[in-house]
């Protein structure tokens, strides 16, 4: 037990766990992603879904804490290896690996801690819009929530729209460096295949979450 408390207090222990919980995060994305696609196909479909997750008391409220977990003890072991690291490296770099710098950084590797604090300012505004937002009940489905009307009303808001567009982005660019690196501290081989895997599925999520309030906003009378 002592051995796993030092592992887990030194720099690789600290890496592996914000590996592991990354990529659980971005599973659940892959999941919540294609449960809200189905706001495309109908009402009916999407208002299920969502019905039928909030029916699985108590496993949904086991589910929700668990990523509120994950959620922040990735923060956590993120922001105190970016401490350690800059503790080890007092003075900063002048250049992302171009021509004149020293680091091999690039811009999105060096602002995983800010576009990791967008995330989290994005996911509480998201629960404030919808999972606690206004309660529309489903036209002949007494006891059921309309969280498709909810949606395509908030997607027929320009700044909404373009708010959530700009944080998918940000999203994907902690994604491509974050996937990456969880891959590489995990020893997954093949540098390139890691690359461009991370960078594939970074492409899949923000373009797939962003397409959404844009098609609604588009399209929404055909999808109301």
């Amino acid at each position: 037990m002592k051995a796993l408390t030092s592992f887990l207090q030194s720099t690789i222990g600290r890496k592996v766990v914000m590996s592991v919980t990354g990529l659980l995060l971005v599973i659940f994305l892959v999941g919540h992603l294609i449960g809200n696609l189905l706001i495309l196909k109908s009402a009916e479909s999407f208002n299920e879904y969502a019905h039928g997750l909030i029916s699985m008391t108590p496993w949904i409220w086991i589910a929700e804490i668990g990523l509120l977990v994950l959620f922040v003890v990735h923060m956590v072991q993120a922001i105190i290896l970016n401490r350690v690291n800059n503790a080890a490296r007092p003075q900063k770099y002048y250049g992302f690996g171009l021509a004149g710098g020293t680091s091999r950084k690039t811009p999105m590797s060096s602002n995983m801690i800010r576009t990791g604090l967008l995330v989290a300012l994005f996911l509480v505004l998201h629960l404030k819009g919808f999972k606690w937002g206004e309660y529309y009940e489903w036209e002949g489905h007494p006891g059921m929530r309309d969280l498709h009307r909810l949606v395509i009303e908030a997607y027929s808001q320009t700044t909404t729209v373009a708010l959530y567009v700009f944080f998918m982005l940000v999203l994907g660019a902690h994604l491509v460096h974050g996937v990456h690196s969880a891959f590489q501290t995990l020893g997954i081989p093949h540098r390139r295949i890691c690359m461009r895997a991370s960078q594939g599925l970074a492409v899949i999520l923000a373009a797939g979450f962003g397409l959404i309030p844009l098609i609604v906003y588009f399209m929404g009378d055909k999808l109301a």
